[in-house]
């Protein structure tokens, strides 16, 4: 019985789809890690221990011993995105090699790939304009949006090429689709309040003018709504039966009280460094559990065989 399921499983996932899979899901996992690693630069202030860029110094690449810890905790975070970067190409190798290619896939794979370099651009602008806080705002943002088409790669390798059929009523894809809104709009509103606080990467680098408790308490109110709108998927999906749907809003859920309780303790303990890293690292989770929201509210099925259309009748097929 055993061999008959792992024979069964190897015509469901061809060894290609899975090592695809396994890649995709990686690309996931780095560039999550690559915001906690830039996260660690931020906070350890290290955000200039390399003060240009592409080059650490204008006479290296590399950190040099007398740049100390903050030059190496900046250089190794630089050296990541060429981990990143590797992980990507090896999927847009494994897309292209996928028979049958998924539709779309290449485009999502070429996305994350080209995304990576974009945001590192972006992480150099923050070097050269001396964290100005809007743009290390938006370096974070970029990085959300490659963990965002990571995450579309992963499932979309994951489904079939057929089109994507709604589970649940209409109304109901409009409030997760409203959901996924509020919830970029939260950590957008996030990046504010990060560019209002104490931790700025570097002890000259500027703050963004905003009152730190009037941002705070923007943004909270954005997170009470999100997770009211949770909740309320939750209730909705169940009482639809859509028992798929109703599962992801509850772990959406779980995650917004947990990075709730996060943000909450450490504006009250006047933001350790500890706690914000795992505040961006909870940012991470909270965008992944909303996609998966969203993506529960549909799914594709097998495209079915056209059937061949039977001789007209009364006609004999030519001899051959």
């Amino acid at each position: 019985m055993r061999r008959i399921r792992d024979v069964k499983a190897s015509v469901r996932f061809p060894a290609s789809d899975t090592l695809l899979r396994r890649l995709a899901y990686a690309s996931i996992v780095a560039n999550v890690a690559i915001v906690v690693t830039g996260g660690a630069v931020r906070l350890t202030a290290s955000g200039l221990g390399c003060p240009t860029w592409p080059r650490c110094t204008d006479e290296s690449y590399t950190a040099t011993p007398e740049m100390g810890v903050h030059g190496m905790i900046e250089f190794g975070n630089r050296l990541l995105v060429f981990v990143v970067g590797t992980i990507a190409l090896a999927v847009v190798v494994a897309v292209l090699r996928q028979r049958p290619r998924r539709r779309g896939s290449l485009p999502l794979a070429v996305a994350v790939l080209f995304g990576i370099p974009a945001q590192a651009i972006v992480g150099g602008i923050t070097v050269l304009t001396n964290l100005n806080p809007w743009v290390v705002g938006l370096h974070f943002l970029a990085s959300m949006a490659v963990i965002a088409a990571a995450y579309a790669l992963w499932r979309r390798i994951s489904e079939p090429d057929g089109p994507a059929v709604p589970v649940v009523p209409g109304p109901l894809r409009t409030l997760a689709r409203v959901t996924t809104v509020v919830s970029a709009s939260v950590l957008v509103v996030g990046t504010w309040v990060t560019g209002s606080g104490p931790h700025a990467g570097d002890g000259g680098a500027a703050r963004n003018g905003l009152d730190p408790e009037q941002v705070s308490q923007v943004h909270a109110d954005g997170v009470f709504l999100l997770i009211g709108l949770s909740v309320a998927l939750v209730f909705a999906f169940r009482a639809v039966g859509a028992a798929g749907p109703a599962r992801a809003a509850l772990v959406l859920v779980a995650v917004e009280l947990g990075q709730g309780v996060i943000g909450f303790v450490q504006y009250l303990t006047d933001l350790p460094a500890p706690l914000v890293g795992a505040h961006m690292l909870g940012s991470c989770l909270v965008l992944l559990a909303t996609l998966s929201v969203l993506w529960s509210t549909r799914e594709r099925r097998p495209v079915e065989p056209t059937p061949e259309p039977a001789p007209a009748a009364g006609r004999v097929p030519a001899a051959a």
